[in-house]
């Protein structure tokens, strides 16, 4: 297996995306990524060719060069063969996608968040995804499973032999 292992500083302007990159990126998008930039820093790299191509990083760099940033973190990918190169960034936007969330410990998380104080709308999560999430999993909601108490306390109780009881 092929592991990148090259990390460098990259003056952003040194750098080329892809003319076909089929992936878009709104204004909305943009500003979240300006937003994450600024909270915790540039933490995910670019990810290029030799020739500064970027394979995976578009969204980024807009949202680098919009908060004037001049250098990024990049990674090479040098190993790669041209039809490969046009795969990965498909695959690399593709299969987030196909990922899913853990609707409770996603609510647990964002719960831990705000307790402490932190701006939820940096998770990349908008003010009705959050809420839907707080309502969705509140402790107010109860499911009701059809087991009527009535009809099994009126059956009768056996006890056999073998039973162990615990009284007290």
């Amino acid at each position: 297996m092929n592991t990148t292992t090259e990390f460098q500083l990259v003056d952003i302007d040194k750098l080329v995306p892809y003319a076909n990159n089929a992936r878009t990126h709104n204004k909305e998008q943009i500003l979240k990524l300006r937003s994450s930039l600024r909270e915790f820093g540039f933490v995910n790299p670019v990810i290029i060719d030799r020739e500064y191509n970027v394979l995976a990083g578009h969204g980024r760099i807009e949202a680098a060069k919009a908060e004037n940033i001049s250098e990024v973190p990049c990674v090479f990918a040098d190993h790669l063969t041209e039809a490969q190169k046009k795969a990965y960034i498909l695959a690399d936007n593709r299969m987030a996608l196909d990922a899913g969330w853990d609707e409770e410990l996603l609510a647990v998380e964002m719960e831990e968040l705000q307790n402490l104080g932190f701006d939820l709308g940096l998770t990349g999560f908008d003010e009705t995804e959050i809420a839907d999430l707080f309502d969705t999993n509140s402790g107010d909601t109860v499911k009701d499973d059809d087991f009527d108490l009535t009809t099994a306390l009126e059956k009768a109780a056996f006890v056999q032999r073998g039973d162990i009881w615990t009284v007290g």
